[in-house]
């Protein structure tokens, strides 16, 4: 499944630039509208390095990519995605082959750090309130023995439900947590990152 991996980072890639503008505005909301811009020059950094990028071992693929990103981008949005990418790829370790298995672990540590990183939580209205509910959704899915796909479409529709579901919210944290009350109403940005980012894996998995 390392060949996964890649291809999962791949798509994600290929859709943060895509959806620049999208998330960007979304962002001039209620916060300082640069979140899509920066994931965007993260992830372009990443792909014009793809070749060279450590394949050995698929923590170590990770982990290059979480350098670069953090190369290439300043700021909270440098290190919490980073981080995210950093702790998945200290999951694996020195693992030369990634399993269903892993997954789910990779995902929760990506969390912890995200947690930690940006003093956040689940209902301070970041991407964490879609993230951690689709993660939760792929994990039943998987312990009920579905497969990759239909596990990936089950985490999407949560992702998607949970961003809708920080419009009523009040943001505690980044830029939009000084507008207030005024965040009240808005979607987060990140949040529906999420949904758009699972929605693409698991539309790009079937295909």
């Amino acid at each position: 499944m390392s060949k996964d991996v890649e291809f999962v980072i791949k798509t994600i890639a290929d859709t943060a630039l895509a959806n620049e503008a999208y998330f960007s505005e979304l962002d001039g909301v209620v916060g300082d509208g640069d979140f899509g811009y920066s994931i965007a020059r993260g992830f372009e950094k990443v792909l014009g390095e793809w070749d060279n990028i450590d394949r050995s071992l698929p923590g170590n693929f990770l982990k290059k990519v979480s350098s670069l990103f953090i190369s290439a981008v300043g700021g909270a949005s440098g290190t919490i995605w980073g981080t995210a990418f950093l702790r998945a790829g200290m999951t694996l370790g020195n693992k030369e082959t990634v399993t269903q298995e892993d997954i789910i672990p990779m995902f929760r540590s990506a969390i912890e750090g995200i947690k930690k990183r940006g003093n956040s939580d689940l209902g301070d209205k970041t991407l964490l309130d879609a993230l951690v509910p689709a993660v939760d959704a792929l994990e039943k899915a998987l312990a009920e023995g579905k497969s990759g796909s239909e596990a990936l479409d089950e985490a999407a529709i949560v992702a998607r439900e949970r961003a809708e579901a920080t419009r009523p919210m009040l943001a505690k944290r980044g830029r939009a947590a000084y507008t207030g009350e005024r965040s009240i109403g808005t979607l987060d940005a990140g949040a529906v990152a999420m949904a758009v980012l699972f929605e693409a894996v698991s539309k790009a998995w079937k295909e």
